[in-house]
């Protein structure tokens, strides 16, 4: 599996809740075992009990989006090494489903399902895909959307470290927010100036205007 798919549990986990709209899709079981994907057999391990879990994980994944996102490096990474300390990582090299042109295994790292429970297991994968992220592109790759109110959680990988929004749709929607407020401004713009101009020429005793003289 490629590092991006670890990297990616821990953001499918943490956008399972948008604070800012009271929104949190994590509420059944079944909405634990649609986070693992295409690994079933680990999803089937997942219980009642494993909804309070990885709520609990969530939010400490979030934490390290935020101290990552607020510039606060060491913090980002204090709570994510916590985090890979409570839930140990168990690799294996695996070879299944990926052959070479000979019908040879291709061998590559595997992080192996979590013996004790569910949520374990999709903690250690996920703070290890992060740690993985965290060390090979930096810290300040771990973003949270700007579009207000969104903030959900996104991995920059991008070339010049240029991303700022979880997906098109909201950058999208910031570009067009953006706009109409330039839009607004300039609007503005001329009524102000014209009220200046206005308020510049001069006056006669009475408060009229004096009219403009002739050129000669």
């Amino acid at each position: 599996m490629e590092l991006a798919y670890y990297s990616d549990y821990a953001v499918r986990l943490v956008n399972t809740e948008e604070p800012a709209r009271g929104k949190d899709t994590l509420t059944s079981v079944e909405a634990v075992r649609d986070l693992f994907g295409a690994n079933q057999s680990a999803a089937r391990r997942a219980t009642d009990a494993d909804v309070t879990r990885f709520r609990s994980v969530r939010a400490r994944l979030r934490s390290v989006f935020d101290a990552a996102d607020g510039g606060d490096e060491t913090l980002a990474v204090d709570l994510l090494n916590s985090l890979l300390l409570e839930f140990p990582v168990s690799p294996q090299i695996s070879g299944h489903d990926f052959r070479d042109d000979d019908g040879r295994p291709l061998w590559h790292m595997h992080l192996a399902d979590h013996p004790s429970n569910a949520t374990a297991g999709y903690a250690a994968i996920a703070a290890m895909g992060l740690a993985f992220h965290l060390t090979e592109y930096g810290v300040d790759r771990l973003g949270l959307c700007e579009a207000s109110p969104c903030r959900n959680a996104y991995l920059d990988t991008s070339t010049n470290r240029s991303r700022r929004y979880c997906s098109d749709r909201c950058a999208t929607r910031a570009n067009v927010a953006a706009y109409r407020a330039r839009k607004r401004l300039e609007a503005d713009r001329p009524e102000s100036t014209g009220r200046a101009d206005d308020s510049a020429q001069p006056t006669t005793a009475s408060g009229d205007r004096r009219p403009e003289p002739r050129g000669r």
